[in-house]
């Protein structure tokens, strides 16, 4: 099952939350019936046109298992583990065709096309579905593609690689693809349009995730920063425990008794003896202000006995760095994305008329963490409006003082986002199945760790490639959108400088590409919803790069730099025709002179360059262009695509300069 965060309308879909179990669960992938053939096979499934396909499962060791794909037939035995891999050419591009795979038992396969298959990674962004896009509803509607196909892989931790993934293929109807990722079924269509071969989607993605969840072991190892990290997710793999994916979850499990078997949370418990305190505040009461801890607090509130129906919200307000709430025992939301108001959904059945108990288990990291809105941001709101205030008198208890020498956990977050944790349980599953290619559209989780993230993609892209064994198959990038408000001076942040990366990736790395929608975006929303246009500019990454049309994939890219008396000129390549401005006027350009300092520029087209210049810079020796978070980007080619942001500098990117 997945879980969002409900806060504001789009960040449900950049946290994955974890709710509590009455008792963590052990977890063992190999310790499950593993099934006769793998479900990443199965009806309505595209099977990769002009290599042979290799389909495996599962059997008593020894037997003798026969594949059958529209009369070509392959066979294999089951080695001592009990797995069996059969390779097998497929049939001409189109079908529908039947699939047969037998042994001690037999399974067949209905209406499998041949075509091309793509997986499709990354964070919310790519997980962001197309009923929630811009025009969602006319899009789902009109979402009759025979020839495309569909498979979305549950989101799942593991702490060592797992056998079996958890997925379905599906025909792309609108009861389909209104869940399925918006940019993947933006990316297919137009490749169909262009094509006219079935196309297959495996969407593998989790909202928050950074670069190195998707990562084998092997591969962090080489990097050599993520030790502490994988030694413990290693000690916990032993144990067998709940794979939350997330250090703080564990760490709590362990030091905070409150939350034992939701032993704090219970309508029943008896807290008489606990702490009067008041909210919002709580802290000084319990002798922490200042303090690293882990706290609960109870308050009971009655309700009327004409209950409206639900549903109801509990408004908590901005609380660091993290929350996770309950009434009448029964967890209803958490969250450790500190700057967003707290609005959970109170599942239906939850609350009752007369006495409830509201319980909030807070971490707080900072001595001005905990709740950080003021008294009318706590409050539960019934489905008739009726709103019932949260502040003042509540019974506190402490759980965990945090302070050194107490150990700390290795991450702060409470979704996903351990090192390998992904890729074991949603990459691995899927190895070695035929692909064409994969895009990938993530990177905002790492935005704070850039030198590192240098390292992570092309080390992830060598990583899935070594992990399917197909050679370099296509990788296609999304450059992140715009975000955040604009910056009025000139400056750097991580978002720029993530672009960057990625950009620079693709120049080193072969067989990738680039998406550019540096003119998307949100300043205030992290999900931007046109997904078209991002998946259309992957598509003709696609289009371009594999499969050789004559289209242009790429706007303008910085290609060297010349000093002029006062200015400076920059050259540039892939322009379809020439440079063009989108928008009032030429910007977002800044130059420096020895010292370092930026300055806005004055820009303007000179044939196939731009020339820069600044009063306040009489020597300019460096140029940048929509370098920051949410730039105004307004240099494209006459294709109509956008200049990727750039810098012709290489100074260090820190002081915010």
């Amino acid at each position: 099952m997945r879980f969002r965060l409900l806060v504001l309308p789009f960040t449900w879909l950049f946290l994955t939350l974890l709710p509590p179990t009455a008792a963590a669960p052990v977890f063992n992938q190999t310790d499950r019936a593993l099934p006769f053939l793998s479900p990443i096979f199965g009806d309505h499934m595209v099977l990769q046109r002009g290599e042979p396909n290799r389909f495996w499962g599962w059997t008593q060791p020894g037997q003798r298992v026969t594949v059958n794909v529209e009369g070509r037939t392959a066979d294999a035995t089951a080695g001592p583990d009990g797995r069996w891999s059969v390779p097998i050419e497929v049939p001409a591009v189109g079908g529908p065709y039947a699939v047969s795979v037998s042994g001690p038992q037999t399974v067949t396969l209905h209406d499998v096309l041949v075509g091309d298959v793509w997986l499709c990674g990354g964070q919310s962004n790519m997980y962001f579905p197309l009923r929630d896009s811009a025009r969602g509803a006319e899009e789902v509607a009109a979402a009759h593609q025979v020839d495309l196909r569909l498979c979305d892989v549950e989101i799942r931790n593991a702490y060592r690689p797992a056998l079996v993934p958890s997925c379905a293929w599906q025909e792309c109807a609108p009861e389909s693809a209104a869940g399925f990722s918006a940019v993947a079924y933006y990316f297919a269509r137009r490749l169909q349009a262009e094509l006219h071969i079935p196309i297959g989607l495996i969407e593998a993605c989790s909202g928050g995730s950074p670069a190195e969840a998707w990562m084998t072991a092997e591969s962090l190892e080489k990097i050599g920063e993520f030790a502490p990290q994988l030694a413990e997710i290693r000690r916990l793999s032993a144990l067998d425990v709940r794979p939350y994916g997330s250090f703080l979850m564990h760490w709590l499990d362990q030091y905070d008794v409150g939350g034992r078997d939701g032993a704090w949370a219970k309508a029943d418990l008896d807290d008489s003896r606990w702490t009067p305190v008041h909210l919002p505040g709580g802290f000084a009461e319990l002798g922490v202000v200042a303090t690293p801890c882990v706290c609960w607090f109870r308050r009971e509130i009655n309700l009327p006995a004409n209950l409206p129906v639900e549903p109801a919200k509990i408004f908590l307000g901005e609380v660091e760095k993290m929350d996770t709430t309950y009434i009448n025992g029964r967890w209803v939301g958490a969250s450790s994305w500190v700057e967003h108001p707290r609005v959970y959904l109170i599942p239906a059945g939850t609350l009752k008329p007369g006495r409830n108990v509201v319980a909030v288990r807070v971490f707080k990291t900072k001595p001005d963490g905990g709740f950080r809105s003021g008294a009318g941001a706590l409050r539960l709101e019934l489905a008739d409006g009726t709103s019932v205030a949260l502040a003042g008198r509540w019974q506190g208890r402490l759980s965990i003082d945090a302070r050194p020498p107490h150990p700390w956990p290795l991450d702060l977050e409470n979704y996903a986002t351990m090192p390998t944790t992904l890729g074991n349980g949603m990459i691995a599953p899927l190895v070695p199945l035929a692909l064409t290619g994969a895009i990938w559209y993530q990177g905002e989780a790492n935005t704070t760790r850039v030198e590192q993230y240098r390292k992570l993609l092309p080390t992830l892209i060598q990583d899935w490639r070594a992990q399917f064994g197909q050679g370099e198959f296509p990788f296609y990038i999304v450059s992140l959108p715009a975000f955040m408000a604009r910056r009025p001076e000139p400056g750097s942040d991580g978002w720029a400088a993530l672009r960057e990366v990625q950009a620079q990736t693709v120049q080193s790395v072969p067989n990738t590409g680039l998406a550019v929608t540096i003119d998307t975006g949100d300043a205030g929303n992290i999900h931007p919803t046109d997904k078209k246009t991002v998946g259309d500019r992957l598509a003709l990454c696609a289009l371009a790069r594999h499969y050789r049309r004559p289209v242009v994939d790429s706007g303008p890219t910085f290609a060297s730099m010349e000093k002029l008396p006062g200015g400076l000129r920059l050259h540039f390549a892939n322009l379809a025709g020439g440079l063009v401005v989108q928008g009032e006027r030429l910007g977002e350009f800044a130059v420096a002179g020895a010292d370092r300092k930026w300055h806005w520029a004055q820009a303007r087209i000179d044939g196939d360059s731009v020339i820069v210049s600044a009063p306040e810079v009489p020597a300019p020796v460096a140029a940048r262009y929509a370098w920051q978070g949410n730039p105004l980007a307004t240099l494209f080619n006459t294709a109509g695509l956008p200049a990727a942001p750039f810098r012709t500098d290489d100074w260090p990117l820190d002081s915010g300069r």
